[in-house]
């Protein structure tokens, strides 16, 4: 692989996801509410639904599924790998209760920065929209029956599954077991540390052909997004979208230079490429793979570390998803004329911190925490009608967020334990084969 060829991939998934909002906008403008129909001699069909519903539909979930096949066997393979090399199993307990502290940290930072930004701004005052349907957004578990779920009862069925936090604690009593085996364990340890190298290698192959996925997804997602919702909500749109960037910027950024002693903008250069995977993909399990690599060898992250934090993080890590609610659940009140006491502020904070925490796998997780905080202070569920129609472009825009959170708080705990190789960090060219 030359080195230009390893220089240009970032460029490459930059160039299409451009290409991606471009053609999608314009198939979106010329078709308008109609579509072109052409004649295949076998049946009719319309261009529009050709493009968005086939040839983008189909490319997009393909590299879906390409990067979710890789998700369990790196998480398992890596978490075993990091967890079986410590030498003191006390370390691991020192890298958990620091990774969720900072986790439940910037959560609370997150939608409380959301709150005030949206007490002041006020983006819910004089809008003036049909009243929603009923919304249901599911239910979320118990507290108790989440811990339960952590533990596996049939480790097989949690990696078919993809059930990621059962996964993880498999893999890291797993991965004690091994330190605690002796000359047994170290031959098996050797074994995952190949299987590690061969993961990581079909990573690698996946992410070449990153840039035709990227454009499939963007150019779908642009050919059927509805302009008018963005227009008729612009405050709520404009407003959550500032706080996403003052948090991932401004935040994570603070938290890097401060209490990492590192180079922000060299941070953030790095992070670029993983962050349009998330933007692209909406989905931070998908994300997993290229997030754990750019952390490893791009960052300088030590594997005994990011392997944990990097997929504990996609799972309960919910810093963007947690700005949508503090400003959704401003913008509400103030839609149906209902005051929020200071009190009903601070529960806010605390349901959706907890929350994140809580609904970590539950399907549609932002709309299920969302109404939990919702229901927390007496407000209409059904005001999530309002913002759903917008909500695709915005969920894209956080997942990028809660990624980049995940990476900075694996960049402060390796920090911590040494676990990390500033050399590797402040080199502009480390890993740019990923």
């Amino acid at each position: 692989m030359t080195t230009n060829t390893k220089s240009t991939l970032t460029s490459r998934i930059l160039i299409a996801m451009a290409l991606g909002v471009l053609v999608g906008s314009l198939i979106k403008a010329l078709a308008g509410t109609s579509d072109y129909i052409i004649s295949l001699g076998f049946a009719n069909i319309g261009v529009k639904s050709l493009l968005s519903d086939g040839i983008f539909h189909v490319g997009g979930q393909i590299f879906i599924a390409s990067l979710k096949m890789l998700v369990v066997p790196l998480v398992l393979v890596s978490l075993v790998c990091g967890t079986a090399s410590l030498k003191d199993i006390r370390t691991l307990g020192r890298i958990g209760s620091k990774t969720m502290l900072l986790y439940i940290l910037t959560t609370a930072l997150a939608i409380g920065i959301a709150i005030a930004f949206a007490v002041v701004v006020q983006p819910g005052v004089g809008v003036n929209m049909q009243a929603p349907q009923a919304f249901d957004a599911g239910q979320a578990p118990s507290v108790a029956q989440v811990f339960i779920n952590m533990f596996p009862s049939n480790p097989v069925a949690a990696m078919a599954k993809a059930e990621m936090l059962q996964i993880i604690v498999f893999a890291v009593l797993f991965g004690v077991a091994i330190a605690l085996s002796g000359s047994a364990g170290e031959r098996i340890r050797l074994m995952f540390e190949d299987l590690n190298v061969i993961v990581m290698k079909l990573v690698e192959i996946v992410m070449h052909f990153s840039p035709y996925g990227v454009f499939c997804l963007m150019a779908k997602q642009f050919t059927v997004l509805n302009f008018a919702d963005i227009k008729n909500l612009a405050v709520y749109f404009g407003l959550v979208m500032f706080v996403l960037a003052f948090h991932g910027f401004v935040v994570y950024g603070g938290f890097i230079s401060i209490v990492g002693r590192l180079n922000p903008v060299m941070f953030f250069r790095k992070m670029k490429e993983t962050a349009v995977f998330a933007f692209s993909t909406s989905s931070s399990n998908a994300t997993v793979a290229s997030n754990l690599a750019t952390t490893t060898q791009k960052l300088g992250v030590d594997n005994r570390v990011a392997s944990f934090t990097i997929p504990l993080g996609a799972t309960i890590n919910m810093d963007g998803t947690a700005i949508m609610q503090g400003v959704a659940t401003v913008f509400i009140a103030q839609v149906y004329g209902i005051d929020l006491s200071i009190s009903d502020y601070l529960m806010v904070i605390l349901t959706a911190t907890l929350a994140s925490i809580g609904t970590a796998g539950v399907p549609g997780v932002g709309l299920v925490m969302l109404a939990m905080v919702l229901t927390s202070v007496g407000l209409p569920v059904e005001g999530i009608g309002l913002i759903i129609g917008i909500d695709r472009l915005l969920d894209m825009t956080r997942t990028a967020v809660n990624i980049t959170g995940d990476a900075m708080v694996s960049c402060l705990v390796g920090r911590s334990e040494k676990c990390f190789d500033l050399d590797r960090f402040n080199d502009p060219n480390a890993g740019e084969h990923y």
